[in-house]
């Protein structure tokens, strides 16, 4: 096993380059940029989504000016101004260059300082991850705590009317995304068209640092209702399934045939026998779940609602063209990810013993 950790570590390096990279080539191919923002802001208009890359496509040095025909909105502008923009955001060099020493400074994990906020990515990155790490644990744990039972049930009530109609609440579950329910529980809830039952934004009271524990503990808990319950139901249905049809494979095996003929009852043979072999691939996938909660279906979400976390960053960030915080996150995102890919294949071997990856390739 240890060999095997030791060749998925190894991999983790040249698939991270291969993200970056390719990503760093999209971002070059992009319009728009933080020097045309910038050029923008200079002459008060707002920069054209379509506006031809200059920042984005990465200028050439220039001796005695930069060429301002490659910024859209940089006319009457002085090209020694230009240039000290492209030396500002580090554009003055050729891509590739800026691409070695992105990525040397990456490996030590230096990110450098956001081109928006002026502040090191890597402060803002953990200033950010609490409010993210909070969302996505709640709302992981609250899929797991419904799917599962609702799962089990189902599979021992297959094909009933109880089958039936949760089987129906599950497909508009997993039909709907996770932002559209979280735009409807702000008009019903939230003050929209309805009741105003809960806060519209935050994840605390202005004045939640002069609440007492027990109140601190409710208006958190009061803000991140809307927010949890619009992540755990669009994340519910497919770990439903998941659960209901490993359960059904296990219940039709010879070993719980077996068992009921020596006369265990129905629940011990279910949770004696079934469960254990049941739940291998349900809880070894604990790990993806959270990441897939964490960082995709997350992201709306802080942004309906204003969460500060890592996704509302990184929102902010593609906006404002700020490139420091977009790769810095892509770049702790990839490596989180296929970290916690790697624990979901330890877990499997650590739930069930006859699980060996050691013996495969990699």
């Amino acid at each position: 096993m240890f060999a095997y950790i030791i060749r998925r570590i190894l991999l983790i390096i040249p698939t991270v380059f291969g993200i970056m990279l390719l990503n760093f080539i999209i971002v070059q191919a992009a319009p728009g940029g933080p020097v045309e923002l910038m050029i923008a802001r200079i002459k008060g208009t707002a920069i054209s989504p379509t506006a031809r890359v200059g920042g984005a496509a990465g200028g050439e040095t220039a001796a005695a000016g930069a060429d301002v025909s490659k910024y859209r909105g940089a006319r009457g502008i002085d090209p020694a101004l230009i240039h000290e923009l492209e030396k500002l955001y580090g554009f003055d060099q050729p891509p590739w260059e800026r691409f070695a020493h992105m990525m040397k400074n990456y490996a030590l994990f230096n990110f450098g300082n956001s081109f928006h906020q002026d502040r090191p990515v890597l402060d803002l990155m953990l200033s950010r991850l609490p409010v993210s790490i909070s969302l996505g644990l709640w709302s992981t744990l609250l899929v797991y705590l419904i799917s599962i039972p609702l799962g089990i049930a189902k599979a021992v009530r297959d094909g009933s009317a109880f089958d039936v109609w949760s089987s129906a609440v599950v497909i508009v579950g997993y039909a709907i995304p996770g932002f559209l329910f979280a735009i409807l529980l702000i008009v019903l809830f939230a003050g929209g068209s309805f009741v105003r039952w809960f806060p519209l934004r935050g994840i605390v009271s202005d004045n939640w640092s002069q609440l007492g524990w027990p109140a601190a503990i409710t208006d958190y808990l009061w803000h991140m209702t809307l927010p949890t319950v619009s992540l755990v139901i669009g994340g519910f249905a497919s770990l439903t399934m998941l659960t209901k049809n490993s359960f059904l494979d296990e219940i039709h095996k010879q070993y719980v045939i077996t068992a009921r003929a020596k006369g265990l009852t129905t629940r011990r043979v279910l949770y004696g026998h079934v469960f254990r072999n049941a739940m291998l691939i349900v809880i070894a996938g604990f790990p993806a779940a959270f990441v897939g909660i964490l960082f995709t279906g997350a992201l709306l979400v802080e942004v309906i609602f204003s969460l500060n976390g890592l996704g509302l960053l990184g929102f902010d960030a593609a906006i404002n063209r700020d490139y420091p915080i977009m790769f810095g996150t892509l770049y702790m995102y990839t490596l989180v990810g296929l970290a916690l890919n790697l624990i979901s294949d330890l877990t499997y071997m650590l739930v069930d013993p006859r699980i060996d990856f050691s013996s495969r390739e990699v």
